[in-house]
């Protein structure tokens, strides 16, 4: 009695953890809710005929790199390995992760680095963050999963000219 009482008090009272209260269908709220930032397009040279550039890693880092803590941030920051996707050979990608559904909200830093060498020529690295404010969203939000948000952008890369 004791016990229900102080449950109550700590707003638990009527709760059933494994059920849905509004529609009576069983889950379990573990976890937060979440859903899922698609950034999709084309990495191309910043030249007038904006060639696509094939062999480009396109990734995030889930997490802000803390200099004070960590030291000096390396040059990119690949956090996971599935963090990050390579451009095909018309330069396009399709990056998508998993975040805190922040709806519309949501800002990630993305990373663009050459790594294929002069392959198919040098380029810089670049950072660049990801406002999903006009972003399209899709799928059926459900408990704990906010469905997905997509943004289209094309990356602009500079090339670098080697000295000869």
């Amino acid at each position: 009695m004791i016990l229900t009482g102080f449950l109550g008090f700590l707003g638990y009272a009527g709760c059933n953890l494994f059920t849905s209260c509004s529609y009576g269908i069983p889950y379990a709220e573990y976890g937060c809710p979440s859903a899922d930032y698609t950034v999709k397009g084309a990495v191309v040279n910043n030249k007038e005929c904006k060639t696509p550039i094939p062999g480009i890693r396109v990734g995030y880092s889930p997490q802000e790199w803390n200099e004070e803590v960590f030291g000096p941030q390396p040059e990119h920051y690949w956090a996971e390995s599935n963090a990050y996707v390579i451009t095909n050979t018309n330069g396009e990608f399709k990056l998508t992760g998993s975040f805190f559904d922040d709806g519309p909200h949501r800002k990630i830093n993305v990373f663009v680095e050459d790594i294929d060498g002069e392959t198919n020529g040098l380029f810089q690295s670049k950072m660049f963050e990801v406002d999903f404010k006009d972003s399209t969203h899709s799928g059926r939000p459900g408990n704990w999963y906010g469905g997905e948000f997509t943004i289209t952008t094309t990356i602009q890369l500079a090339e670098i000219i080697p000295d000869e």
